[in-house]
């Protein structure tokens, strides 16, 4: 056989729920976040990206929004957490916008990167990248 005419398991129908990846690329956000006092006075920019894997049921045959899920939707719900307040961590930025886009059954996983931009003068950014998985889906 082959490779061309290897069918992978993971795409043979019935096989798995389909899947659809969908991504968020250089969210820029200013925000109050970190543990030094000077961090807690003055806003930082803050970088985001997300990889999300989706649960994709359908073909979206239907062309309407609700059949999918919305990036945004989502880059609106991010931006007002980053403005609700103060948030210590990237650690915890990180994983409370794992659990806002686990608010949608959809989303089977996401990878979900912080980077403060402006942290140091010779490095580009400081931050983390997550991947968690949705306990409901």
């Amino acid at each position: 056989m082959t490779e061309s005419t290897v069918i992978h398991p993971l795409r043979q129908p019935g096989a798995v729920p389909l899947t659809r990846q969908m991504f968020i690329r250089d969210l820029v956000v200013n925000m109050l976040i970190g543990v030094h006092r000077h961090e807690r006075d003055g806003r930082q920019r803050v970088r985001i990206n997300l990889d999300l894997s989706l649960i994709d049921g359908s073909s979206i045959d239907d062309d309407r929004l609700a059949s999918v899920v919305s990036y945004e939707t989502l880059v609106h719900q991010i931006r007002t957490m980053c403005n609700s307040g103060h948030v210590n961590l990237v650690e915890t930025l990180a994983e409370r916008i794992a659990r806002l886009c686990f608010d949608d059954r959809r989303v089977r996983g996401a990878i979900v990167r912080v980077e403060k931009l402006d942290v140091f003068a010779d490095t580009a950014s400081v931050g983390v990248e997550i991947e968690r998985f949705n306990p409901k889906s």
